[in-house]
This record gives C-alpha cells, structure tokens and sequence, in this order.
C-alpha cells in the first residue's frame, strides 16, 4: 500500500533548517522526496505544514516503555542489557528483540560480560547472530584492562560498536555526587569528576591499539570532552553522547537533597554543564539520547545516598532537546543527526533519516506546542523527572512506524 505525506516541512539529510515538501512510502519504506511544490494528489495524508521529522532513535534505555516512547516520537529504542535477568545470552536478545513490536523496535544490546561483572567475555558472537546490533558494558566500568582489550579485538573482528560507561569505579567508591561546593553543603559522599575523563583515557589508548569503534554513552566533562576531541582529530573509531539532564541541569539541581535529580554520571558543575553545550554546538557530542530510566517510589523517596540514580526521559527528550534549537545552538537538522540519525548509524539500521530506501519512521511535530512537564500525568511506568513543573514547547501530533500510525 502506498501513502503520500504532503504539505510539510521535511527535515532532511544535509539540511540545516526545514524544506517544504512531500514525501511517499511504499510498503514500509520511504521511495520518493519531493521538495518545493505540493503535487498532492486525492487521498494524501495533510501534514498541515508541521514538522515532518525523522523517529527518533534513542540510544540506550534501560526499559522498554511504549506510552513514554509514543509520546516522546520515539521509534526505536537501542535497550541496554541491565535487564532482569541480564542480557548475556542469545535467547535473551531474540526475546527482547520482539518487545513492542510493530509500532516499535527494540534493539537489544548484549551484555560485554557474563553477568556485567567485567571478568569473562559473554557469547558476543552468538547473540550476534540472534540480532544484537552493539555490545556495553552497561552501568558499570570494566577495570581489568586485559579484559578490555580482548573485549575490543572481540567486537572489532565482528564489527560491533561498543558501548561504555565512563566512570572509573576505583575513584566513585560509593559517590553519590561529583565533588564540589553542593555535595560538601549536603554533607553528601562525592567524587571527582576526573574518575570520568581518567576512563576515557585509558579506553582511547585501546582503540588506537584496536581500531574498535567505542561509544561513550554518555561524557559530562571539560576534560573528558577534550579527550574525545582529541582521538577524533586522529580518526579514531570513537563517538559520544548526553543527555538533556547534562546540558540543562548542573549538579545545583540535587540541592534539598532531590532524588529525582540523581543521575548516573552524576550531574556536574556549571562550568563543566557549559561545556557540554559547546560540545554539542561543535560536533563533539554525536548523538543525544534520553537515558530513559524510569524508578518508582520504592527507589526514589528514599534518603538521596540510598536512592537509585536514573530519570524518566523519553518523554521530555524532544522537548528539552528543542531548546538548544531555540537558543540558537544548532539548527534543527543538526538536532535530529544528534536524535535519529547518527543512533541509527551506530546500530547499522537503515533509519533515523528521511532517505529513500529507508524505514519509513517518522514523526510530525509542532515544535510550539506549549506544555509542562508534570511527574503526576507522565506515560512513563514512573515519573522520575528532574524537571518536573517545567514549561516546554514541542510536541508530538502523530509518529508512523513503517508509514503507519500509531
């Protein structure tokens, strides 16, 4: 069945701001984009002159959470294998590979190592085959570097992108926050920052001895920025990501002892915060994802040092992210290379771009829509937002899924 989409505004490959224009889908691909003139023809779907943009492609969830996920105009969701039980075995990923299925994909991520303790190198190759399209090491660092290094030659020899946590667990101990005036104020257990960048560091030099393309899922420092910078201007196989909590969010934000703003990394300082931004601004940061995380009574209204770090993001992850547009940051194509369509390269699927040939996922949004961010009302299974109470602008009118709504 085909379905033409005319009367929009096209966020397309290699453009920086919205082309008017139309676009057609064929079974479940997209075949055909026509910018300029409306050659709509009877039975069209009007778009009505709203953002036609890429699904979103969020890299890195740690639950499958379709109301959230529809809400938030995301498509496909990369699930990281912190899973009950962990996702370190084939059967794992073809079972969680089918999850929200058909309005949705899951593309489960193995698990590095048996049981994600960093000691013995789970069946990558097997859980290859039954559809894993990248490997982490999930929430955790792996500290043997020997380990590592067999880790990256593994997934080099298959091609497989490796995605890590960047926080060397020697230096955070039992940290809740990063060092500095707010958790001495608290009173609470903290870290330095450096436990970030020290990681990173070490990580790059088994890139350049491996050639594997690694993934820092998410980097919040000056310094673990400039690293990355750096190992980019060698060519390195590197990328990285944030979240919207890192860009607008310092680590003042924990203050009154606010569970709902303890994160993994934790927030940082304003100086660190503005670095971010710029990262962002100068194509350091290759991809923004929402860190969906969503932790219930039981694991937030808890003493902060005993709750468990994590946001419900995938709501609020366009929405937040639109305002580095408004700020005038970056311009709207450069946000969804960050959103849909650099996740979509890393995972190899053809998706995240309104490219003939391509899955035909995309999202009509009015990117003035005001709203607010409200914990009490949001589709997540929890509300765990930082940014409860906070006005937004951007929403999500319709999402198609292989050029059907949903």
């Amino acid at each position: 069945m085909n379905r033409y989409f005319g009367n929009a505004r096209l966020v397309l490959p290699g453009e920086q701001q919205p082309v008017e224009g139309s676009l057609l889908v064929e079974g479940d691909r997209i075949t055909t984009i026509n910018t300029g003139a409306d050659d709509r023809s009877d039975g069209a779907i009007d778009c009505q002159g709203r953002l036609l943009a890429p699904g979103i492609v969020d890299l890195g969830v740690f639950a499958i959470d379709k109301p959230a996920f529809r809400f938030g105009g995301i498509t496909r969701a990369a699930l990281m294998p912190d899973q009950a039980p962990i996702l370190d075995l084939p059967a794992m990923i073809k079972h969680n590979a089918v999850d929200g299925k058909p309005d949705l994909w899951s593309h489960p991520i193995a698990a590095a190592t048996k049981g994600l303790e960093g000691q013995q190198l789970a069946e990558i190759g097997l859980m290859q085959r039954s559809g894993a399209k990248a490997v982490a090491t999930g929430r955790r660092w792996i500290a043997d570097s020997g380990i590592m290094l067999r880790l990256l030659q593994y997934c080099k020899s298959l091609d497989l992108p490796l995605i890590v946590h960047s926080e060397d667990a020697g230096l955070t101990g039992d940290a809740v926050a990063t060092n500095g005036e707010t958790a001495t104020r608290l009173g609470l257990a903290s870290a330095t920052a450096a436990a970030e960048s020290l990681s990173i560091a070490r990580d790059i030099a088994l890139v350049r001895e491996t050639g594997a393309h690694v993934h820092f899922r998410q980097v919040t420092t000056t310094d673990g920025l400039e690293l990355i910078r750096a190992a980019k201007s060698e060519d390195l196989p590197v990328s990285c990501g944030i979240t919207p909590a890192h860009l607008l969010l310092s680590d003042i934000a924990i203050s009154d002892f606010r569970t709902f703003a303890r994160l993994s990394p934790p927030l940082r300082n304003e100086a660190n915060r503005l670095a971010c931004i710029e990262a962002v601004r100068d194509g350091t940061i290759d991809v923004i994802s929402s860190g969906h995380d969503p932790r219930g009574p039981e694991d937030k209204r808890l003493p902060f040092a005993e709750a468990a770090p994590g946001m419900a993001g995938a709501e609020t992850l366009l929405a937040l992210s639109l305002t580095l547009v408004r700020d005038g940051i970056i311009p709207i194509g450069r946000l969804f290379e960050l959103l849909s369509t650099n996740p979509a390269k890393i995972l190899g699927v053809e998706a995240g771009s309104l490219t003939p040939g391509y899955e035909a996922d995309f999202i009509l949004i009015d990117e003035d829509a005001p709203w607010r961010v409200d914990a009490r009302k949001m589709a997540a299974a929890a509300g765990n937002t930082p940014f409860d109470g906070l006005p937004v602008q951007g929403r999500v009118t319709a999402i198609y899924k292989g050029g059907r709504a949903y």
